[in-house]
């Protein structure tokens, strides 16, 4: 676990704090919490010791928000409004196989795990943020409560190295962390070496537990801290083989 202070083009700070598993060792595997339930909550009652915040949903029952699939099964959830749903990006897990890619470029029938989020913020070593709302986060923003690639805000992530799987989580809304625009995320993904990584949910319901210990600081809109975070929906937990 390592926690990073980048400084900013105008000279602003926020917290990064960054899980690092071997991929010849981690397994991922996608979660549809039954309750919506803090992250942290919800690890220590399952004895998850690792974890990230998933996709988005929507309030107040936190159904699912993008396609998601868990053993190859589609599990109930409020698709994107198209044409977005069948461009956003994914994490697909096959097994061991863990690939981020937008919607267009895996099966059209995945197996294993599916979990759609979105933009997709590295693609083969370098920035996917063009200033283009490719994936339609704008253009379909009244599907969110607000432009989510718009601004500072506290953020998640997911990313692919070479050799390691990343869960990246910034924190922000306050004085000494300001948070992370979507294109000074992938910047700082590319900064620890992502071959491909992808946008999660975030604001309040950014969320890492590590070692059962949620090590981030969720704030709501209006810097309000969270001290456990926000009830979510889905998520993305990680375990180490032996």
């Amino acid at each position: 676990m390592a926690t990073l202070r980048p400084r900013l083009d105008d000279g602003a700070q926020t917290t990064v704090h960054v899980a690092a598993f071997p991929r010849d060792r981690v397994r991922v595997s996608v979660a549809r919490l039954p309750e919506p339930e803090t992250l942290v909550h919800w690890c220590r009652r399952r004895e998850h010791h690792h974890a990230i915040v998933g996709g988005f949903f929507v309030r107040p029952h936190n159904a699912p928000l993008g396609e998601l699939r868990i053993g190859g099964t589609p599990v109930e959830h409020v698709p994107f409004t198209e044409p977005w749903g069948t461009r956003r990006a994914c994490v697909s897990i096959d097994g061991t196989a863990v690939t981020i890619a937008r919607r267009p470029d895996l099966p059209i029938v995945p197996a294993g795990d599916l979990l759609q989020a979105g933009p997709l913020l590295v693609h083969d070593g370098a920035s996917a943020i063009t200033g283009a709302d490719e994936e339609g986060f704008s253009a379909g923003a009244a599907q969110f409560d607000s432009d989510i690639t718009d601004g500072r805000h506290p953020r998640s992530a997911l990313a692919l190295t070479d050799d390691h799987l990343l869960a990246v989580v910034c924190d922000g809304r306050d004085a000494d962390d300001v948070g992370l625009s979507i294109g000074e995320l992938a910047d700082v993904l590319v900064g620890l070496g992502a071959r491909s990584a992808l946008n999660l949910d975030g604001g309040g319901s950014a969320s890492l537990v590590c070692h059962g210990r949620l090590v981030n600081r969720p704030r709501e809109q209006h810097g309000i801290e969270l001290l456990d975070g926000r009830p979510i929906a889905t998520a993305l937990v990680l375990s180490l083989a032996a």
